[in-house]
């Protein structure tokens, strides 16, 4: 536990896919998250590779009015051209996190944007204009994804995704409560109390950490507020054109 006067930290591991639209339809949400709590939050991303679980990638390719309808979020509800895997975008989501770690979000944010305008995560242009879209070259981001370190840090990502912590058991209305052998259905995350020189433990039992709402923000949480409002914006342009197709 934080000393006296001092916030409590959470460290907030996120599972997610770029592929995956119940993912992309929490964004807003996790995104107020970042906002809201700033500092007080510590966020790691973890890539599940949804397109490797049987029959993910056809269920995916059938598009997802249902949510675009309820979440009124930017999502194409056209069924796609094929399956497609999401592996290797999610490998270029790793590539990032270890080379050059400020683009690891961007990167994501642009593939999942791309992929839910109906474009296929395994198109190498599409891979390249999203690393265009945050400035990364993407012929050196094809280096990166070519290396052995990234090989395994896709494989740690996967291999965490599919091994949900005691908490997250814990959580009877969770798909890892009820498949701990399978895929985490995303948004999914982990959260353990931070403290300063050990690892972080987790505990079903523990008691919740506390939060203080309002209080001082940095500036990365300035830039989580645009997010957000871009988010919306986005939100009211894509609803009008996406129902012309719903209708």
């Amino acid at each position: 536990m934080a000393g006296a006067g001092v916030p409590a930290a959470l460290e907030i591991v996120h599972f997610t896919d770029p592929a995956c639209p119940f993912a992309f339809s929490a964004e807003p949400t996790r995104l107020r998250l970042r906002w809201h709590y700033g500092d007080q939050l510590r966020w790691r991303t973890r890539m599940i590779v949804l397109t490797l679980e049987p029959g993910e990638a056809e269920k995916l390719a059938q598009g997802a009015p249902g949510l675009q309808r309820r979440h009124a979020m930017p999502i194409d509800p056209v069924p796609r051209a094929r399956p497609a895997s999401s592996e290797p975008a999610c490998r270029a989501i790793v590539a990032a996190r270890l080379n050059l770690p400020d683009t690891e979000e961007p990167l994501l944010r642009r593939l999942r944007v791309r992929a839910m305008a109906g474009g296929l995560l395994d198109d190498p242009q599409l891979i390249a204009a999203s690393a265009q879209d945050v400035g990364l070259d993407p012929a050196r981001l094809d280096a990166w994804c070519a290396t052995e370190q990234v090989d395994a840090g896709l494989r740690a990502d996967i291999e965490a995704a599919r091994s949900p912590s005691r908490r997250a058991l814990a959580l009877g209305h969770s798909s890892a409560a009820r498949a701990s052998g399978g895929a985490t259905q995303p948004p999914a995350t982990k959260s353990s109390e931070a403290t300063e020189g050990r690892p972080s433990r987790a505990s079903p039992t523990q008691a919740p950490v506390q939060l203080r709402p309002g209080r001082k923000r940095s500036a990365a949480s300035s830039s989580h507020r645009a997010q957000l409002s871009a988010h919306a914006a986005a939100n009211g342009e894509a609803r009008s054109r996406l129902d012309l197709k719903c209708t």
